[in-house]
């Protein structure tokens, strides 16, 4: 047997075994997320470093030792462990995402009913952690929350859907790897190639006029930029043709090698943003009178 095919195999079996395994094992709930809060790091200033580390010791009290929270990189996937605990925390499942309809018109408040989706928990849980009058692990419980929730809507299928959850009804195969759906895709192994084929590492000092083109905005505008990417070029790159053509797209497909070359640049930039935007939530969220004062009723 040649070597190409050996390797063919090897591929194939690999991603077999990996579709068995759950999937916030590795979805931009691991390496991606991990990445976003490296980025961040390396973005804010030393006094925020700082800030973080001392709420980071606050971890025990949360009562999570299943999940790893002794750094901001285990913080972005913190909450996707967490949730695996169904009976204590499934009630946040609901926070990771805010999908709408990519053929029809963005609304921003459409699906959060009570403020339970990723927009809404981002400002909720910016304002738990600048609040000082509050316990150190409930603040570093927001703070674990944020930085995870700004990952999930970076990603185009938390907030693009054409009636199929995100991409996840729609099986998809990645290259010659088979048995994967668009939405894992896109969560695991396209962001994992997109960050290490970066011709230049991402995660790093980044200039301030790259801060100034990657960062600002609100969770809303961020959920509105993935909802456009992913009626702009997630669907019609995975099915070549428009995501909006007046009829049902096929609930399978495949993303050929030019396919996926197409979109990692994409992939890549919402990374950086996140990461760059992570920064950004972090730095507000510490420095003084930077919010303004929450109504009290």
């Amino acid at each position: 047997m040649g070597h190409r095919a050996i390797r063919n195999r090897f591929l194939i079996a690999l991603a077999a075994l990996l579709a068995l395994l759950p999937a916030q094992a590795h979805a931009w709930g691991f390496f991606a997320h991990r990445t976003t809060a490296e980025i961040a790091l390396e973005n804010v200033t030393p006094e925020t470093r700082a800030k973080i580390e001392r709420l980071l010791r606050a971890a025990p009290k949360l009562g999570t030792p299943e999940c790893d929270l002794a750094s901001l990189e285990d913080a972005s996937v913190w909450p996707d462990c967490v949730r695996r605990t169904r009976w204590r925390w499934g009630y946040t499942a609901a926070w990771h995402y805010r999908t709408a309809p990519v053929c029809e018109a963005y609304n921003p408040r459409r699906n959060c009913s009570g403020g339970n989706c990723v927009t809404a928990q981002i400002e909720r849980s910016q304002r738990l952690l600048a609040d000082e009058s509050l316990p150190a692990h409930i603040r570093l419980e927001a703070l674990a929350f944020m930085v995870h929730f700004i990952g999930d809507v970076h990603m185009p299928l938390h907030s693009g859907d054409h009636d199929d959850r995100g991409g996840n009804d729609i099986d998809t195969a990645y290259g010659i790897a088979p048995g994967l759906n668009l939405h894992w895709i896109w969560d695991g192994p396209l962001a994992e190639r997109a960050i290490t084929s970066a011709p230049e590492p991402i995660v790093r000092r980044y200039s301030a006029e790259e801060r100034a083109e990657l960062g600002g905005g609100n969770p809303d505008e961020w959920g509105r930029e993935s909802w456009q990417t992913s009626r702009d070029f997630v669907y019609p790159n995975a099915f070549d043709r428009p995501a909006c053509a007046g009829e049902d797209l096929p609930d399978e497909t495949a993303l050929t090698q030019e396919d996926i070359e197409r979109a990692i640049p994409i992939s890549r930039q919402r990374v950086a943003q996140a990461g760059i935007r992570i920064a950004e939530y972090l730095e507000g969220a510490f420095a003084p009178g930077s919010l303004p004062e929450p109504e009290r009723n």
